[in-house]
């Protein structure tokens, strides 16, 4: 039996589905604890379509795209991104040829059915094929569940970078492991 979805590179034409499944798990994730002024300020710059547009067209950037397989059509359930931006790796992130994975989202309604590791498979996967010997993110000091998923991958804790959600600072922890 096949699984319930499939996995492919996103492609410039995907710029609007994942606009809206980037905006949509964004503000399931971080909603509730974060004020809502901030929260709209962040996704209009982040996952704006001409953002999505612009990330897609980057030869820096690779993203894949998790559709489910639904008899009524596929549909975009969750991505990750990574992000080829040596200049921009923080000094504590002291791995060989590092790679940020930017992104990793999953629609709430998939979550435990295999998607997130199936994306951080290909991730870890596509980073290496990019000549990649270091995977880096940040995740928020407040996100007991994504921690729990990036530990289970082997990430590690190595230093800690703000994140700015709309006009609040807030601490992401930065985490990374070989490739």
């Amino acid at each position: 039996m096949s699984p319930p979805f499939s996995l492919r590179s996103a492609l410039p034409a995907d710029a609007a589905a994942l606009a809206a499944l980037g905006e949509r798990t964004f503000r399931d994730a971080f909603t509730d604890a974060n004020d809502a002024h901030d929260m709209d300020a962040y996704v209009a710059l982040a996952f704006g379509l001409p953002q999505q547009s612009a990330e897609l067209g980057d030869s820096r950037v690779s993203c894949l795209l998790a559709e489910s397989a639904e008899p009524s059509g596929r549909h975009a359930i969750g991505y990750a991104l990574l992000r080829e931006v040596a200049d921009e790796t923080p000094p504590c992130v002291a791995g060989e040829r590092p790679i940020e994975l930017a992104r990793l989202y999953v629609d709430r309604a998939w979550h435990g059915r295999g998607v997130g590791e199936a994306l951080m498979s290909a991730a870890v996967d596509a980073a290496r094929a990019r000549g990649a010997r270091t995977l880096w993110l940040g995740v928020w000091e407040h996100n007991p569940r994504a921690r729990a998923f990036y530990a289970r991958w082997g990430f590690r804790e190595v230093g800690e970078h703000a994140f700015v959600l709309g006009a609040d600072r807030q601490r992401d922890l930065l985490l990374a492991r070989p490739i």
